[in-house]
């Protein structure tokens, strides 16, 4: 941005987009993002592309939201398998104690 800034202090700002293969639509699209504060640069020794600490938070939370959601459909399903369960083995129950015993022949 500052180089291209520069370029057209010297009436050459067409010239260094050609030269640099881009578009004005671009450099407009990233003064956008740099004045909502979007593209803020590294400070210099910062090594490209590792999270900061708030960001590798965020992402170990986000993991850990994913299992617990996981094992709660889990456990969920598993309940709902053990209350048909329990429905059924009362039904039988009651049925087996209705029935009259038959007599052997």
């Amino acid at each position: 941005m500052a180089a291209y800034d520069a370029a057209i202090k010297d009436h050459e700002g067409g010239a260094y987009l050609r030269t640099e293969g881009l578009y004005s639509s671009q450099i407009t699209e990233w003064r956008k993002l740099r004045d909502a504060g979007v593209l803020a640069g590294k400070k210099p020794g910062e090594k490209i592309g590792r999270l900061t600490p708030e960001q590798a938070e965020i992402a170990r939370l986000r993991r850990q939201l994913s299992k617990t959601e996981q094992r709660l459909e889990t456990t969920g399903v598993a309940l709902e398998i053990m209350s048909k369960m329990h429905e059924l083995l009362e039904s039988l129950s009651k049925s087996s104690r209705d029935e009259t015993p038959r007599a052997l022949p």
